[in-house]
């Protein structure tokens, strides 16, 4: 019931649209990848066993699909309306996983963003957007994002819309082939009570 009741949702603000990951989207998603294969290599995440590979995008699907049933996890692709195009396009994949109920109510939060697309404001709106839903809709008290240090453009989103950085968090995550320091940045709901989003928009006018 809980994962009926918080998936499947979409998301919208102006041209950028954040919804459901899907099967059907491989084909997309995958010549995105492909093209940011170098702009996302530092970033990505790695086997620390060293044994086989990461998943397909098709046990990545099933597996995000079936987290966001339990309530778990928000699996969306960042899409945009771009004039010309029948559609929108994937630019992104933000996911909200570690969704912890109960007496914690809080997630973690990751993205990535197309090179040709990045400095446009698609991270941080697409951020804002997931952050709001999940305090407003779902009742989500902390909403936390760990970022490689080196990580710049990244660095550069949580900034902008004002998460506090709670400091370093030494080899936290496998990254890239190696265990990788990160900065732990965080939001609590009562510290947003007009949503990010708004006051993010606002910023940029």
């Amino acid at each position: 019931m809980w994962g009926q009741a918080i998936w499947p949702v979409t998301l919208e603000s102006g041209d950028l649209i954040l919804r459901p990951i899907r099967l059907r989207d491989k084909a997309e998603w995958t010549m995105v990848r492909a093209r940011n294969a170098a702009w996302l290599q530092p970033w990505e995440a790695s086997n620390p066993t060293g044994q086989g590979d990461l998943p397909t995008y098709g046990s990545m699907v099933r597996a995000l699909t079936a987290q966001a049933r339990a309530a778990s996890a928000l699996p969306f692709v960042i899409a945009e309306r771009v004039p010309g195009q029948s559609r929108p396009v994937i630019v992104g994949q933000l996911t909200v996983s570690s969704i912890l109920w109960g007496s914690a109510m809080m997630a973690t939060l990751g993205y990535w963003v197309d090179q040709d697309r990045a400095g446009r404001g698609i991270a941080p709106t697409a951020v804002a957007m997931a952050t709001d839903h999940c305090f407003r809709t779902l009742g989500l008290h902390r909403m936390e994002i760990n970022i490689r240090p080196e990580n710049g453009p990244s660095l550069r989103v949580v900034e902008k819309l004002g998460f506090r950085d709670e400091g370093l968090r030494p080899r936290y995550l496998h990254i890239n082939g190696d265990w990788a320091d990160h900065r732990c940045f965080a939001l609590n709901a009562e510290e947003v009570p007009g949503g990010i989003l708004n006051r993010w928009l606002a910023s940029r006018h």
